[in-house]
């Protein structure tokens, strides 16, 4: 007997009220795990977020000091760098660690504003579980103390209640190229001469 000729028998012999139960719990089920399944995601991104405050803070107050000539607060553990740091292969080697596939090409961007240039790289991963998501994250925002997710938006992935799409910005910071002076310039050909001489 066929799966569909069982339950034909099955509804057949149950009462309507059994019936009544029958349907309710096919519809209420479904809903609570995915009621469930939402809480969980938010649940976990929030705990997320909140440790990955204070490196955010770091970093914006870094920056901020930086650019205003000021002091650099003891020991914070971060230190903008000269160079920038490939954001870009940064990002596709932290999906290859954690096996998420990003969705297309990875956008890059740099703005320079007060003597700090930020990089920042948008990109999208999707079909990802939440357990992937973190990992992501973790490797991007501790694999390098200089790189933040500055922005994160989360949609349940409407062919999998299971799965979930991620959009990301993800930013890091580096020192401006100072503008070089006629005084370097001077400096520079002198000691080319006296190098010439010495020679």
């Amino acid at each position: 007997m066929a799966f569909s000729d069982r339950a034909r028998d099955f509804w057949d012999r149950i009462s309507p009220r059994e019936r009544k139960l029958v349907v309710f719990f096919t519809v209420a089920i479904p809903l609570a795990l995915a009621i469930w399944l939402g809480l969980s995601i938010r649940d976990g991104l929030v705990s997320m977020e909140a440790r990955n405050d204070q490196a955010r803070d770091a970093l914006e107050q870094l920056a901020k000091m930086k650019a205003a000539g000021g002091a650099q607060p003891e020991d914070p553990g971060i230190k903008i760098p000269d160079a920038p740091l490939s954001l870009v292969t940064y990002v596709s080697k932290a999906a290859d660690k954690t096996q998420v596939k990003i969705k297309g090409s990875i956008d890059s961007r740099a703005v320079t504003k007060n003597g700090i240039v930020t990089t920042t790289v948008s990109c999208a991963l999707e079909d990802i579980s939440t357990d992937q998501l973190k990992a992501f994250m973790q490797e991007v925002e501790t694999a390098e103390k200089i790189v933040a997710v500055t922005h994160l938006d989360v949609k349940r992935d409407r062919r999998d209640a299971k799965k979930i799409d991620a959009t990301f910005e993800i930013s890091t910071y580096s020192n401006a190229e100072k503008p070089k002076t006629e005084g370097d310039g001077d400096k520079k050909e002198k000691a080319d001469e006296e190098k010439k001489e010495g020679g």
